[in-house]
């Protein structure tokens, strides 16, 4: 049955091909771009206004209303704001899982809907099933990892039509075929909407230079020095400047005497964990059932582990190592996600 869809578009291949493959099922579509950042960083250019031409190019190749919704205001403070606090907190955020949490299926959804829309799209690799969310195919690309936070109501609302292709080449193809202007764009990376920078470059943007401090290996020796513990993460082992003899690998940290500790024993066990406490639930259909095997993924791309649940505590069949206060674990139940949480470790 046709119905009238708004396409989050981003100026991505993705998103065009999704928009593209609606208008052949014979949906009503609108594109909509969101405006969610557009300031320039030092040394690096916020590439929203190109985004935002490729994705107006492509809606007028399908013959399709486009418009502009600016969410601005409302991504700086639910997804920049809580993501600087939280390294302040000396905690490992993920940015993707807020802004779609709160801007992509909160505010973007409700705009659409209130605008007339019966439903949104967008170009994630995910699958959904009536009110249930499923991984996509191509189990390279699958992102439902980010979108454990979204609402059962939520799910039943929106599409997401390049989740069954089992390859990045297929919707390149199709993008190809139909002459899409976006067909050969590079895929986008960096913060959520920010564009190619680090997170410490990002950091540094909102906050300044921080307090350095002491670097203290396993035999309490000061051994380097940081130039802030917030721009640290457990397991990290690059940017540490630390010269000579093994590699060192970020441990633990101590936001309130400004000290980052790290080892060159990869199996210490500050970096392993089996047991985790965590909260801030969110359940998509149901919760769990105690004691019931499910899987945890607990990064993007990370392995799935088996896993069982009781209340705020998730007990892991094999250790993972690296894990950090911040983090999200995110529940399947075979190709379903449940939804997650985030960990306190």
């Amino acid at each position: 049955m046709s119905k009238k869809v708004y396409v989050g578009m981003s100026g991505g291949v993705d998103s065009s091909v999704t928009a593209a493959l609606l208008v052949e099922q014979g949906h009503d579509v609108t594109g909509v771009y969101m405006k969610n950042w557009s300031q320039d960083l030092p040394g690096f250019a916020c590439p929203w206004k190109e985004d935002y031409q490729d994705a107006r190019r492509v809606a007028v190749q399908l013959d399709i209303p486009f418009k502009m919704y600016d969410f601005e205001t409302e991504y700086r403070s639910k997804v920049v704001d809580y993501m600087v606090a939280e390294y302040q907190a000396g905690r490992t955020p993920n940015p993707d899982i807020m802004c779609n949490q709160e801007v992509k299926f909160k505010l973007f959804l409700n705009t659409a809907l209130n605008d007339g829309a019966d439903m949104i799209a967008t170009g994630h690799y995910s699958r959904t099933e009536g009110d249930r969310l499923r991984i996509a195919a191509n189990s390279v690309k699958d992102q439902s990892y980010f979108l454990y936070r979204i609402t059962a109501d939520a799910i039943s609302k929106t599409l997401m039509p390049i989740g069954g292709y089992a390859t990045k080449d297929e919707v390149r193809a199709i993008a190809t075929d139909r002459g899409l202007a976006t067909a050969t764009k590079k895929d986008s990376q960096g913060i959520c909407f920010v564009g190619k920078v680090g997170i410490k470059d990002f950091l540094l943007t909102e906050l300044g230079p921080q307090k350095p401090g002491p670097i203290v290996d396993h035999a309490d020796r000061t051994i380097g020095e940081h130039d802030g513990a917030l721009f640290y993460t457990i397991g990290q082992r690059h940017g540490l400047d630390i010269g000579g003899g093994l590699p060192y690998y970020v441990a633990r940290k101590d936001m309130a005497t400004n000290t980052v500790y790290v080892t060159t024993d990869l199996n210490d066990a500050t970096l392993w964990s089996t047991e985790l406490t965590v909260h801030d639930q969110h359940w998509i259909n149901q919760p769990p059932e105690p004691g019931r095997t499910y899987q945890a993924r607990l990064r993007y791309r990370g392995p799935l582990v088996d896993c069982t649940i009781d209340g705020d505590r998730i007990v892991l069949a094999d250790e993972q190592r690296g894990l950090a206060a911040g983090q999200s674990a995110v529940i399947y139940d075979g190709e379903y996600v449940l939804g997650g949480a985030i960990l306190n470790l």
